[in-house]
Formats: C-alpha cells, sequence, structure tokens
C-alpha cells in the first residue's frame, strides 16, 4: 500500500558527479533544506522555503535543523567474518592471514556464531551511517546466509559471497573447485535479486585459488547475468611476487583475473595498490572497480593507493573499511586516512571529493547509481545524519568553520561513529542514537 509522504528538515547535502570533473557544479547544497520521502523513495529535496508551502496540511516534519543530511554511506570493501579480529597486532599482509584470518574465518562452520557476527555487523554498518555494504563472508556456505539473513531483516542494500580457496591456505578452509561452484550456484539462485541482495562471486585473490576454480569462478560470473565479482588484487609486494610465480604466463597480477573472465561491469578488486598503467586502462576498459581502503593499508604496510592516476585513466573507485584489516566500521574516520594517503603521495584530497567518493562515487563503482548514491527523485531513501557537534572539540572546531567544505573536512578529519545521529533506510529510522 502506498505510504503517506514523510519529510525530513535539516542541512540537505548530496552530490551529482564528481567534484574533479565537474567542480563546485558536483554539489548540491540546501542550508535549510526539505528531503521529501514516499514509500521508501526521495519524492523531492530542496530548499524548506520552497517546499514547505507545498506539503498537505498534516504532513508530518521530522525537524532535524543543525545537522547534516547526506546519503547513507556506500562500503565497497569489507569482511563481515574479520569482525572480531580488528585491531590485531604486528603482521603485515601475508603473516596477518595466516596467524588471525584463517583461524578466525574458521568459527563461521558453527552457524549460531555466524548469526551473531552477522547481526553484530549489519548493526555497526548502521550505527556508522552505512547503508550499502560489499562483503566477503567466508568458505562456508552457512556464513553467506546468516549474512544475507540479517541484511534482510534490516532491507539494507548487501552484495556478499561464498570465499573461493581450494589451495595455500588451511585444510579446514579449503573447498574443492567443483564444490566451490556448485554452493556459490546454490547461493545465487536463492540470494541474488531477493529484495536489495545482490551476489558476489568471491576467489579471495589469485594465490589461493588453482586455475580451475578461477576458470570456474569466471564461469559463474558469466553464467548468471547481473552478478558481482570481488576480489583483492595488488594489496602488498610480497603478494605480488608471488603470484608472479604462481602464474608465470601472467603480464601481471591483474592480468590473471582477465586472463580467466574476471573483469567486466560489477568486478570490484580491493587495494590496486602496486598497479601498472596498463593495468589501469585494462580495468577502465572493462569497467571494472577499485576499493581504495586506506585504513588497511596503513595498518598493514602495504602501500599508498594512487586516487590521481586512477582518476585521470578512467578508473571507477569507491572506499572500502576493509575490516578487518582496516581499523574502522566509520566512513569518516575512513575518509581521514584517505586524505593522509593523498598527503603522503604529495596530492590533495578535499573535503568534497571525499564525501562524494563515499555516497555517489561508491554507488557508481557498484553500478548502483540508478537506485542509491544521492537525492534525485526516484532513489531509494538512504540517508545519514550527522552532528557537526557530537564532540566538544568538533563543536568548537565547527563554530570556527566559515565554509560547507571547511565543516566538512573537520567533520572527516575529527568526526567518528559518534558523528552519526540516525540512519534511515528506503525512508525509515534503521539505527538511532539514544541522545537523538
Amino acid at each position: 500500500m502506498t505510504q503517506p509522504l514523510r519529510a525530513v528538515r535539516g542541512e540537505v547535502v548530496h552530490f551529482l558527479a564528481d567534484p574533479a570533473d565537474a567542480g563546485a557544479a558536483a554539489l548540491a547544497h540546501f542550508p535549510d533544506g526539505l528531503l521529501l520521502v514516499r514509500d521508501g523513495r526521495v519524492e523531492a529535496a530542496g530548499p524548506a522555503a520552497e517546499l514547505l508551502p507545498q506539503l498537505a496540511a498534516g504532513t508530518p516534519v521530522e525537524d532535524l535543523r543543525g545537522k547534516l543530511i547526506l546519503p547513507g554511506f556506500v562500503d565497497t570493501h569489507v569482511h563481515y567474518a574479520q569482525t572480531d579480529m580488528i585491531a590485531s597486532y604486528g603482521e603485515q599482509l601475508l603473516a596477518w592471514l595466516e596467524r588471525y584470518t584463517f583461524p578466525t574465518e574458521a568459527r563461521f562452520a558453527d552457524p549460531a556464531y555466524a548469526g551473531e557476527v552477522a547481526a553484530f555487523f549489519c548493526d555497526e554498518l548502521l550505527r556508522n551511517g552505512t547503508t550499502t555494504a560489499m562483503a566477503f563472508a567466508t568458505v562456508h556456505p552457512g556464513s553467506v546466509d546468516a549474512l544475507f539473513g540479517a541484511a534482510r531483516a534490516r532491507r539494507m542494500r548487501l552484495i556478499a559471497g561464498k570465499v573461493l580457496m581450494d589451495r595455500n591456505c588451511p585444510d579446514y578452509l579449503r573447498d574443492t573447485a567443483e564444490q566451490g561452484y556448485l554452493d556459490s550456484t546454490a547461493l545465487i539462485r536463492r540470494w541474488h535479486g531477493v529484495d536489495r541482495l545482490r551476489y558476489a562471486v568471491t576467489p579471495r585473490f589469485a594465490p589461493t585459488s588453482t586455475p580451475e576454480q578461477m576458470a570456474l569462478a569466471g564461469r559463474l560470473y558469466a553464467e548468471h547475468p547481473g552478478v558481482y565479482l570481488q576480489s583483492h588484487v595488488a594489496e602488498n609486494q610480497g603478494e605480488v611476487a608471488w603470484v608472479a610465480e604462481l602464474y608465470p604466463e601472467a603480464r601481471s597480477y591483474l592480468d590473471v583475473y582477465d586472463r580467466y573472465g574476471q573483469l567486466g561491469e560489477r568486478s570490484v578488486y580491493a587495494h590496486c595498490i602496486w598497479l601498472d598503467d596498463d593495468d589501469r586502462d585494462r580495468m577502465a576498459a572493462t569497467g571494472a572497480a577499485a576499493s581504495f581502503c586506506p585504513t588497511s593499508n596503513l595498518f598493514l604496510g602495504s602501500g599508498l593507493f594512487d586516487l590521481d592516476r586512477a582518476h585521470a585513466l578512467g578508473m571507477r573507485v569507491g572506499l572500502g573499511t576493509d575490516v578487518g584489516g582496516g581499523t574502522s566500521f566509520s566512513m569518516l574516520q575512513t575518509l581521514g586516512e584517505a586524505y593522509k594517503v593523498q598527503q603522503l603521495r604529495g596530492s590533495s584530497l578535499s573535503a568534497e571529493r571525499a564525501f562524494y567518493l563515499a555516497t555517489l562515487g561508491g554507488a557508481r563503482s557498484l553500478y548502483l547509481d540508478g537506485e542509491i548514491g544521492n537525492f534525485l527523485p526516484g532513489k531509494e531513501a538512504d540517508f545519514v545524519v550527522l552532528d557537526p557537534a557530537a564532540s566538544p572539540l568538533l563543536a568548537r572546531r565547527t563554530a570556527h568553520a566559515d565554509s560547507l567544505a571547511e565543516r566538512l573536512f573537520v567533520l572527516m578529519t575529527l568526526g567518528d561513529d559518534r558523528c552519526v545521529a540516525a540512519t534511515w533506510v528506503l525512508g525509515e529510522p534503521a539505527w538511532q542514537r539514544a541522545a537523538y
């Protein structure tokens, strides 16, 4: 049944394009704005002075003046099964996998444990203003069922898949090429396209899949129109060297995936640090996307993503928290670290571009910008309410800011989960801070 119109009043900010391309025209800003929502979708967004007189008498207005309303954040790479090992000390990628990741993921053979972590994970995303995520599960099909079930109950947009891994891993996490194919096929049939859920074929990374499994992963991606594919590439120099030994016929690490038909629209590769321009050109040409994971890249000492070069060569780029290599579910903290990565590269990341990447940019990288990412009429009404006075320091610093750009930069530099006053999914509150 048609639901009544809902109106939310506050400072509305969203993006129409990439600020790196469109400049100031990329951003729409209504200091006293109104967001109109009906049946889970945006009906209009604009100045309150123009839209309020158009409302029918008695239309409820949620008054959030003093707070910012932005589209829900989009996390393009995160491992729900690594929630309980976040902040694990002292290793780089390959040793970190052996010491922490594999033993933690083994626990997901227990459906009860998987269900408990999935519920916590989805709640933590919402608590941080993230309404759409692309997530890795584990090799266990039940881990996928648990995550999709939790996301569906919360009406979230979620893309996920069973990890494919048939070599160079512990026996207790190893599948076979054939079984991985069969399990993935069954999961696609069970979950892909159910409500807001989408399936991603998920080879962990090239070293943990045999050529046979890589070929079958490419086959799954081709056989099921509309599915996604997610993996990792060129995160760590030791990893890159290992791939060269395992796949000597490939020109590069990325070329391994290309040879097995795994590059294309809706394929997302985390990290993409140690690519060359031939790789970047190939990603741009095929429509594959990179997930920039700054907190993880810094925490594991992996390297610095070249955002400028990716943009210059036309690559799609989103942002990922990459929990548990990443150190926070907060997209605000992730933006702050992205800024620091660009500083270390001798470049810069504006606040406007950072928030674009966390919203419309992430949606574009997932080919979901027709549904989410901004407040154009007809888009799904997922949004986050940010409190610029969430802490004494934030309130004091924000009081001295004289532009929207400066206030956004303060939020991404000093902000964290405390700044999220509420998260709305499909036009309804999905999480609210107690004080709010």
